[in-house]
């Protein structure tokens, strides 16, 4: 009886002090989870830097975190900071009246009466449309701006969480096998499925950015070098907005390019509006089809259309960090509810649920 009461007392104790390390945790749960990220995606150079290096974990993590640092920060640093200097720009017009959105919408309404009449039919206020499209663009404008000349609390806390970020990096290429072996003799899972729920973490984790970091570089950059052929003012800001955009599956840049090319032909830029609506479709279109199976969902062993929804649902509940938690929260379901059936389920593999079990006779 006092072994039971000792026993389930440090049990509430367990749960207690963990939950209360995960609360400090809470405010840098972003930079853990895309330390994580990246050390599941560069671990394996981190291996073959083990062997070449014969066994220098030092030298191999640095090596690793220094090709990590060139390949995938600094190029991210620099195209926010183009993006943003491009934004202040785009507010700066926005503000002395060069871009008009109010004045875009009239001219579309104008040029398409039918857009005018559907609008009627289910009581949307034009005049409202044109308010909104206009608050957006100047508080968009205003917080790109405030960002290009912030050199104060926000950029601090984005270096420090990079610093931090890189930091936990080097310990987790490092001594990542030594914690997963930790945690695989903590966790109370049983180590078969631990390790098997660990390879699918790493797994679609892995696919997941990789997969979808592709596409968007391909599919901004697509979409921008058009905005630039064609003339059409802001590519880069428009390409990387269009790569963003990309991680939502099918329809991502197209929420971009389709209302160009509807204002080009309301302001009688025909030939533009039809190579646009043609290369959106054809070519960048065509990329998602084609590459985000291939990439994203043949890896993580998920149907596209469970990739859809969950990046959908993830980037709803999590902001940007969804577009891989959400996949990774659905594989581990499916992963979880695979184990249940295999090792729980009432009826043996070899067995249909209408036939019956064989009972052995004496």
């Amino acid at each position: 009886m006092q072994q039971k009461l000792e026993t389930r007392t440090f049990l509430l104790f367990l749960l207690i002090v963990t939950i209360g390390f995960l609360l400090i945790l809470k405010p840098f749960f972003g930079t853990i989870f895309w330390a994580c990220a990246i050390t599941v995606i560069f671990y394996p150079l981190q291996l073959k830097l083990l062997d070449v290096l014969k066994g220098r974990t030092n030298t191999s993590a640095l090596l690793t975190l220094t090709a990590c640092i060139l390949v995938v920060v600094l190029p991210v640093i620099f195209l926010i900071s183009s993006v943003v200097a491009e934004g202040a720009a785009f507010y700066q017009k926005l503000e002395e009246g060069e871009v008009n959105p109010a004045q875009y919408i009239e001219q579309v309404r104008t040029a398409f009466p039918a857009v005018q009449q559907t609008l009627d039919r289910f009581g949307v206020d034009i005049t409202k449309i044109k308010e909104g499209a206009l608050s957006f663009s100047m508080t968009a404008g205003k917080w790109l701006a405030q960002n290009a000349l912030s050199i104060g609390q926000n950029t601090f806390k984005l270096l420090l969480n990079i610093c931090l970020m890189l930091y936990l990096t080097f310990f987790l290429l490092r001594d990542g096998q030594q914690l997963l072996e930790l945690l695989i003799r903590a966790l109370p899972l049983g180590d078969a499925r631990e390790r098997m729920l660990f390879a699918k973490f790493g797994e679609v984790t892995r696919a997941t950015i990789k997969g979808n970091m592709v596409i968007a570089i391909i599919q901004g950059t697509l979409g921008g070098l058009i905005f630039w052929a064609l003339g059409i003012p802001g590519a880069l800001l428009w390409g990387v907005v269009m790569a963003v955009l990309s991680l939502i599956p099918a329809v991502g840049p197209a929420i971009v390019w389709a209302p160009v090319a509807l204002y080009l032909f309301a302001t009688g830029a025909n030939v533009k509006a039809i190579i646009l609506i043609a290369f959106g479709m054809g070519v960048i279109g065509l990329v998602d089809n084609i590459l985000r199976p291939i990439l994203v969902g043949r890896d993580t062993k998920l149907p596209d259309y469970i990739v859809l929804l969950s990046t959908l649902g993830g980037l709803g509940l999590f902001g940007i960090n969804g577009f891989v938690i959400g996949p990774l929260v659905a594989a581990l379901f499916i992963a979880f509810w695979g184990i249940f059936m295999r090792e729980v389920h009432v009826f043996a593999p070899e067995q249909t649920p209408d036939e019956p079990k064989n009972s052995e006779t004496d």
